[in-house]
């Protein structure tokens, strides 16, 4: 039988926080999930701490394969290089079996053990249901709670929603496998906005429920690197909107900003 969820970790060189993201996940209360790794063929202790747990939770995709094993063990891991963040993650989607993926990267947590279990029940009472989402809280590299985002997540999420920015974290949003489409790899930084705008464009219905899905672990971003997400956003933005509601759509977050910033 098919997991009702696949949940997606991708990391790189990361493993000082890798273990609590795993912990958040093999504690939950509700079993229906599979559990993937996709690491990009770290040089850190990542593949270490991934083998602590093999015995008892883990199987690696090769050692699968050699005992003639399908790809839906329960728990797998694969370590290999990549092209980067969003590839990493098509990868991990297309190796996914559950009805549902969510993408919990090194560094964040799943919110509480009970989480999946409320993530379950809602998919079960809605057959029509193609999203579910709720809030998330951001923590440090330390796990110290920071508050809320600035973007707090609408309960009538649509597309046009996002004329506002990524108004839902990526880490508290499950989509239907069937309507996910692969990232788009020419973003090197906000390819998630544009991943959103595509999926809410095909969702039959968008659940929401009203508490934190994620603990969003937030580190330290260049000025650089901020600059880029911006312009691919608006790139992204453009594309999906067109130009004159894109413009307005930056006006009013660029007077919004200052009032509403949170983390």
């Amino acid at each position: 039988m098919k997991p009702k969820v696949s949940v997606i970790t991708i990391t790189f060189n990361a493993g000082r926080f890798l273990q609590k993201t795993i912990e958040s996940i093999i504690n939950q209360s509700n079993k229906d999930f599979e559990y993937l790794i996709i690491d990009g063929g770290s040089k850190d202790n990542t593949l270490d701490i991934i083998q602590q747990y093999e015995n008892e939770h883990f199987t690696s995709m090769e050692e699968a394969q050699k005992r003639e094993e399908t790809i839906s063990q329960k728990i797998l891991w694969i370590s290999e290089p990549d092209k980067g963040l969003y590839d990493a993650m098509n990868k991990g989607m297309h190796l996914a079996h559950g009805d549902f993926v969510w993408f919990i990267n090194a560094g964040d947590k799943i919110y509480d053990d009970t989480t999946m279990q409320t993530v379950v029940d809602t998919i079960d009472n809605n057959s029509s249901c193609d999203v579910v989402y709720g809030q998330s809280i951001i923590i440090d590299e330390e796990d110290n709670i920071r508050g809320e985002r600035h973007k707090i997540a609408p309960k009538n999420l649509t597309k046009k929603s996002l004329l506002n920015g990524l108004v839902v974290c990526h880490q508290s949003i499950l989509v239907r496998k069937n309507i996910a489409p692969d990232y788009d790899i020419k973003y090197r930084i906000s390819a998630d906005y544009d991943w959103v705008c595509k999926v809410l464009a095909k969702s039959r219905q968008n659940c929401y429920i009203d508490k934190y899905f994620s603990r969003f672990m937030i580190a330290g971003v260049s000025a650089q690197q901020r600059k880029k997400s911006w312009l691919e956003r608006y790139d992204s933005m453009k594309k999906h909107f067109g130009l004159l509601p894109t413009l307005w759509a930056h006006c009013k977050i660029i007077l919004k900003y200052p009032f509403s910033h949170k983390e």
